[in-house]
């Protein structure tokens, strides 16, 4: 499957090449076959938080406003990204009221969802695309970069700040979705924060990853 209209073709392909580097998966689909995708990358159970693209949902499956219980005994977490940075293979994640963030770093594989049309080549389409939104509502986004894994104590661990795996799903078709005008990150170990600004604050050590089986 090859993205479509809306989308940057050169972009999506460097996405896809620079995940793999990452030892990120990813899935392509259209947005009529989401769930059926889910139901092949997500190990139950699955909590989510809602996506904001036009005509698409998660399926009844995935548990929507999770308690922090529900968050914690989840194995898989399903959330929107907003964009996708195609140099970096990197997503940029919002924080929702319907615990968006809790979501994509808590369970031990997280999915992020993000349409084709919303990736960009590098840093200076995304502060380029994110920073005027964000300076005007004074909010702020996560940037998640691969695998969460850290080498402070000897041998590579993966999982020690967030989620072992990351398994990206790219919806092949539809409009660029609009900024939430809500985002709200924080800097957490394999992240990047941008500030209202739309500059970079201080690197975090580890990229995010999400995990589980039978992806």
């Amino acid at each position: 499957m090859t993205a479509t209209a809306g989308a940057d073709a050169g972009a999506v392909e460097t996405f896809a090449a620079s995940l793999d580097r990452l030892d990120v998966e990813l899935t392509r689909t259209a947005p009529a076959d989401l769930g059926a995708t889910l139901e092949t990358v997500a190990s139950d159970p699955a909590v989510g938080a809602r996506l904001p693209f036009d005509g698409v949902a998660l399926p009844e499956w995935v548990r929507l406003d999770p308690t922090p219980a529900e968050v914690q005994a989840a194995r898989t977490g399903i959330s929107p990204a907003v964009l996708a940075v195609a140099d970096y293979g990197s997503v940029v994640l919002p924080s929702t009221d319907d615990a968006a963030e809790p979501v994509s770093l808590f369970p031990e594989r997280h999915v992020p969802v993000v349409r084709a049309s919303d990736v960009v080549a590098g840093m200076p389409e995304a502060f380029a695309t994110l920073g005027p939104r964000l300076r005007e509502d004074r909010g702020s986004f996560v940037l998640a970069t691969g695998p969460s894994a850290t080498a402070d104590m000897g041998a590579l661990v993966r999982g020690a700040h967030g989620p072992r795996e990351v398994h990206v799903v790219l919806l092949e078709d539809g409009p660029s979705t609009a900024v939430d005008p809500g985002l709200d990150g924080t800097v957490v170990d394999g992240t990047e924060t941008a500030g209202a600004d739309g500059t970079d604050a201080d690197d975090a050590d580890d990229a995010d990853d999400r995990g589980g089986d039978g992806a």
